[in-house]
């Protein structure tokens, strides 16, 4: 997004090798800066052939596709894409869609919302949700100024499947000329709750920031969490055991841009800590975020980092709905490029994707890995395009069925959503000794 991040992007070319830090930590505050120890272990060949897991079901969108995204409402699988708009010649303009796999067909696509006003990239993407009350919710980003990085979070609801939607306003609360995005939620009452990155504090010199608000038909008063983040990686939530919890990358007075985590218990937000003390040490934003899965009071992150100069993977679990987490297990340090995801694959396992650079080409690749350090061979689902083009795969789990989702783009056809369901039992299963 930032011109002062395009450099730690790409292919790291460093030499093949694996970590896995041994122990047990607790998730340190941001006033911490420790280390666990390292031990060696395998991550396993750089170079993997496709493996044709599960079927595909690509859902009916056009060749000039972005920002590819997945949900499941009523049961359904639901897919969400931004298409350019041929203006034969005027402002580029995007339209915002969705389609429903109901059985085995995809519902023809309905427009969510559409316009010359559109912020639309390759790394801040659009999404929906279901609310327990049945409706949906979805987001896009719009301009709001001349300057490229002005924009903000427009919110519309649809109690109709997604047939028809109304917007019901922006997301955030203020109207200055800055960067607001990155968002994600998850249902909270009759309603959602909403995270995301906010730089109306940036008009006078100071950090992005991460916010709340929860939305009830309307959008409700926002909340800081963190007043110092990284500008412009993707967040994540989950519910727990105890309640919601948000994963994001800090940002301190140093530059060291490790993953955060803030929970609410008992109706408190608590401090920011760290799901693990990498101490990556980068004077720009990688545009690389953690995800996050939860399972009862089971929860686990996967991120990038390249502190030490070391591009790689990471997964770390914990056992207490987030409060600790336990040392990271190494997924992949053999040219990787981030764009992680990860779900649940149990309580205490999960499998992570993620794509990786071979040659001239990203492999679009699923592992699974255990909070024991024990992971399974990695699998190659497809290869893609390195650029940002690709944008950034997603995943979703639904009744021990995988959905997966990436951009298959082609200098001559352009850019396609691939979708694929694939049953968790086709993939590896863990290794002894990790």
């Amino acid at each position: 997004m930032r011109s002062s991040s395009a450099g730690f992007r790409g292919a790291w070319g460093l030499a093949a090798t694996a970590c896995l830090l041994a122990g047990a930590i607790g998730c340190t505050s941001k006033a911490e800066k420790t280390e666990p120890p390292l031990a060696q272990a395998s991550t396993g060949a750089l170079h993997l052939e496709v493996t044709p897991l599960g079927r595909s079901i690509d859902p009916p969108a056009g060749s000039t596709t972005l920002a590819a995204n997945l949900a499941i409402a009523d049961g359904d699988l639901i897919a969400s894409w931004l298409e350019r708009i041929d203006t034969k010649g005027g402002p580029t303009a995007h339209r915002f869609l969705m389609s429903r796999l109901e059985g085995q067909q995809w519902s023809p696509p309905t427009t969510i919302a559409e316009g010359a006003d559109f912020f639309a990239n390759w790394a801040d993407i659009p999404g929906l949700i279901e609310a327990s009350d049945g409706s949906l919710y979805a987001h896009w980003l719009a301009k709001t100024a001349a300057d490229t990085y002005a924009y903000s979070i427009l919110i519309a609801r649809s109690t109709d499947g997604g047939e028809s939607w109304n917007r019901i306003g922006p997301l955030n609360d203020d109207n200055t000329p800055t960067e607001h995005g990155f968002v994600t939620y998850l249902p909270e009452g009759n309603g959602i709750r909403a995270f995301w990155l906010d730089g109306r504090e940036m008009v006078s010199g100071e950090p992005m920031s991460l916010r709340t608000s929860l939305i009830d038909g309307s959008v409700g008063p926002a909340e800081v969490l963190d007043q110092r983040t990284c500008e412009c990686c993707s967040t994540d939530s989950v519910m727990t055991a105890a309640g919601p919890l948000v994963v994001f990358r800090d940002r301190d007075e140093d530059e060291i841009r490790d993953v955060g985590v803030v929970r609410r218990e008992n109706g408190e937000w608590s401090e920011t800590a760290y799901v693990n003390r990498d101490n990556w040490k980068i004077p720009g934003c990688p545009v690389n975020g953690p995800e996050v899965a939860s399972e009862a009071e089971g929860v686990a992150v996967a991120w990038f980092t390249a502190a030490g100069d070391r591009p790689r993977i990471q997964a770390a679990f914990s056992s207490d709905a987030g409060k600790n987490f336990g040392a990271p297990v190494l997924i992949d340090d053999l040219e990787p490029l981030g764009r992680v995801d990860i779900v649940m694959d149990g309580p205490d396992q999960a499998v992570v994707s993620w794509l990786t650079t071979v040659d001239d080409r990203a492999q679009f690749r699923l592992r699974r890995v255990a909070s024991t350090g024990q992971t399974g061979d990695a699998v190659v689902v497809a290869t893609t395009s390195p650029s940002r083009s690709s944008g950034v795969p997603r995943m979703i789990e639904d009744n021990g069925k995988l959905f997966v989702a990436w951009l298959d783009v082609s200098d001559s056809e352009g850019s396609r959503i691939r979708v694929r369901e694939i049953d968790s039992s086709e993939l590896p299963e863990l290794m002894l000794g990790g």
